[in-house]
């Protein structure tokens, strides 16, 4: 199965509509399955004079973040062209609702799923109206503890069960972990917690990935990350709150490559030699082996017997059951024994 990969272009277009529209043709490029942008009213998000993080205030400087988000809406007449050049790249069009109108706008726009952003993970009456919709749900979850988590899935399957919506959990829910630092230092990443929400909510698991680079999405990926999210720019030299730490193009191409090569890497699991294996196993592996000329008659033993490659007769297994044995015929040094050699 390969894993679903969100370019996320988030708020970096900042607020220019050409902008957002060559972030889909990178992502497009770079090979990714989908691409994100972030929709909401900064009126109905934050409330004036609200604080910046401290990395918004490195990356962006004076103001509170209703400034900031204010100047970084992207207007809702720019959907419809962000819509129709994702589909004509063959990408998946997606962004993250901050609100029920965003979300009811959004779905109007023939959005397929819908993603939930971490700060929102404790927001159940929001979860509640974008679990109604019934459309697939990817729940981010950053800064959560399991608890948390595992109470926003609850609502989200209480939610499905009332309305009559049927089918699995697992289809329709993935859950992402996440680390929410701009960048996320590796040591506090914490992947094993992967494993963690897999098992406690029999669900499927992602990766949303703040890292600087790409090693930790593609480890993500070898411990079974179903999505990967990464953020991306044009260039980290521009002025936002994101762009610092995301990708750039060459990079976002080299990371898809690199989860896709991943992902033929992984098998099946069954523990088995390859194809190719199995013309080189011989050629590696040792048989019983003749350690000098031995006479029709002559009783096999440690002093004229070794192991050599290669591994085309009696198996080394099988030394000790030839002690005592004799040979059917002349046999010269060094010769690679089989049974027809043994009495």
């Amino acid at each position: 199965m390969n894993t679903f990969i969100i370019a996320e272009a988030g708020v970096n277009h900042n607020g220019d509509t050409a902008l957002a529209l060559e972030l889909v043709d990178i992502a497009a490029d770079a090979g990714a399955d989908a691409i994100k942008f972030q929709t909401f009213s900064a009126d109905r998000l934050v409330r004036e004079g609200a604080p910046k993080a401290e990395y918004q205030r490195t990356q962006t400087g004076d103001g509170d973040q209703h400034q900031m988000l204010k100047a970084l809406e992207l207007p809702e007449a720019s959907y419809e062209a962000l819509v129709q050049r994702c589909a004509a790249r063959g990408i998946e069009f997606m962004s993250t609702p901050f609100d029920e109108e965003a979300a009811s706008f959004l779905i109007g726009l023939g959005m397929r799923r819908i993603k939930v952003p971490s700060g929102e993970i404790t927001n159940i009456p929001f979860l509640k109206i974008l679990a109604a919709y019934g459309v697939p749900l990817i729940l981010s979850t950053g800064m959560a503890n399991l608890q948390e988590v595992e109470a926003a899935v609850a609502a989200v399957q209480a939610t499905r069960e009332a309305l009559g919506h049927t089918g699995k959990l697992s289809d329709y829910v993935t859950v992402l972990h996440c680390t929410s630092n701009y960048p996320a230092a590796a040591a506090d990443v914490n992947l094993r917690a992967m494993a963690t929400m897999r098992q406690a909510l029999n669900l499927p698991i992602g990766y949303s990935d703040h890292t600087d680079g790409i090693a930790i999405s593609i480890a993500a990926v070898a411990q079974g990350a179903s999505v990967i999210e990464k953020h991306f720019t044009i260039s980290r030299d521009m002025k936002g709150p994101d762009h610092k730490a995301s990708l750039e193009p060459a990079e976002l191409r080299t990371m898809v490559q690199s989860i896709r090569l991943v992902e033929q890497a992984q098998g099946d699991g069954v523990k088995t030699p390859a194809q190719k294996e199995l013309a080189v196993r011989d050629l590696v592996r040792r048989s019983v082996t003749s350690a000098a000329a031995i006479k029709k008659g002559e009783v096999f033993g440690a002093h004229n017997l070794t192991l050599l490659r290669p591994g085309t007769g009696i198996a080394p297994a099988d030394l000790a059951n030839l002690y005592g044995k004799t040979a059917t015929h002349d046999i010269p040094s060094r010769t690679t024994l089989t049974w027809t050699d043994v009495e």
